[in-house]
């Protein structure tokens, strides 16, 4: 194991998050079109996890609650028709309970939630925006972009659609990109919002400006891809991976991220930029390595882990 960064290390007088998982509801991968080597017909029902994030200033007395992604929605039906269709080719698709059911198990409500972060708007990360009505909504750089493209960019543009009207947009704030220059002073929502570098990690936003809890720039799978790396006690660091890679075995290298071709000819992949994820991967794997905790998105092998059960809320991580 690598030995834990000065950078990572937390002061005496470190603030601390509490992160809680949340079920979301669950869909199934064709292995084919994630990993390889796959076996022809071979797929996997796997969870798509949300998690609860609860920050508290010891200055101000201040709750602050956040929800990382919302996963599947309840009723289907609530997605547009294309994608009712695409949707046929998830089966089986679990969706209950999803991220408010979750919410209530531990007395809370969609009202009670300051932020909804997504780690990016593809439809099994975006639950249904409409019950947070009190909600500010955070997304990466392009992710609006992508909402009025309405589907992929070329060419594996039936990975997912985009709904144009998914967020209101008087609650929600683009992030600026990497290398943009933006008044953190109007937008309000965070104190500041630079990109700045933290340890092995090139561009993370401090969210609450205590080093609690970091917004992780995290190119390659889809446009405005964001990770959140939370402090849960000293030398306790959690990284929420989202879908920086849809399987562990990836992660360790037993697998390579998988290709196909379309209708034309093309090689097709679900990560919009594939050498962007490999170095996104990498720099996860690294942590981990230092004694990083990593959850992914669709994390079977985390969810298989009896002991993991109780951290769901209204247990915690």
């Amino acid at each position: 194991m690598e030995s834990f960064p000065p950078a990572f290390l937390a002061p005496l007088n470190q603030n601390y998050v509490t992160v809680h998982a949340l079920s979301a509801g669950s869909l199934t991968l064709p292995e084919h079109l994630f990993m390889q080597p796959s076996v022809g017909g071979a797929s996997n029902t796997v969870p798509s996890l949300a998690f609860l994030i609860q920050h508290y200033d010891t200055k101000t007395s201040k709750l602050e609650r956040i929800l990382f992604d919302l996963g599947l929605r309840k009723d289907l039906k609530q997605y547009p028709v294309p994608l009712q269709e695409y949707l046929e080719s998830r089966q089986p698709l679990i969706t209950e309970p999803d991220v408010s059911d979750s919410l209530a198990a531990g007395g809370l409500k969609p009202d009670d939630i300051d932020y909804v972060i997504l780690s990016h708007v593809h439809w099994d990360h975006v639950g249904m925006p409409s019950d947070f009505k009190s909600s500010q909504f955070i997304v990466g750089s392009g992710s609006l972009a992508l909402l009025e493209l309405g589907r992929n960019p070329l060419p594996a543009e039936s990975n997912s659609y985009f709904e144009a009207d998914l967020l209101p947009v008087e609650m929600t704030t683009e992030l600026p990109g990497v290398h943009q220059v933006t008044d953190a002073e109007k937008r309000g929502l965070f104190s500041d919002v630079r990109w700045k570098k933290l340890g092995t990690l090139p561009n993370v936003i401090d969210v609450f400006s205590d080093g609690s809890l970091y917004l992780v720039d995290s190119p390659g799978h889809l446009d405005g891809h964001l990770n959140l790396l939370a402090r849960l006690g000293p030398r306790k660091l959690l990284y929420l991976a989202g879908d920086a890679c849809h399987d562990r075995r990836i992660m360790r290298g037993e697998l390579e991220i998988g290709m196909w071709k379309n209708l034309h000819g093309e090689q097709c992949c679900v990560h919009v930029d594939k050498e962007a994820t490999l170095k996104t991967i990498e720099l996860i794997a690294r942590l981990e390595k230092m004694g990083v905790e990593v959850v992914l998105a669709h994390d079977s092998e985390w969810l298989n882990e009896e002991g993991n059960k109780k951290r769901f809320w209204p247990g915690k991580m």
